[in-house]
C-alpha cells in the first residue's frame, strides 16, 4: 500500500496572485515573529503591507475577516 501524504496544493482552482503571494507572506512573517491575534496582524499588515485591495483603507479587523473568507470561498 502506497504512504498516503498531502499535497500543499491540492485544493488549490488557480495559481495565487501577487497580492496573494504578498499577503501570504506578510501573513507567515507576521506569525514568525510571534503576533498571534487579529489585532497584532492589523498592526503589522497596515505597517509592512500589502494593502487591503481597496487601497482607500487601511486593514481593520473587520476587512482582514473578509479577505480571510474571500480568500478560503475562492
Amino acid at each position: 500500500m502506497p504512504a498516503l501524504y498531502l499535497q500543499p496544493h491540492q485544493a488549490r482552482k488557480s495559481e495565487p496572485t501577487v497580492y496573494e503571494n504578498l499577503f501570504g507572506d506578510t501573513i507567515e512573517r507576521a506569525f514568525g515573529s510571534g503576533i498571534e491575534t487579529l489585532e497584532g496582524l492589523v498592526e503589522f499588515l497596515n505597517q509592512q503591507g500589502p494593502e487591503p485591495q481597496d487601497a482607500s483603507i487601511n486593514w481593520t479587523v473587520d476587512s482582514l475577516t473578509a479577505e480571510f473568507k474571500r480568500l478560503g470561498d475562492d
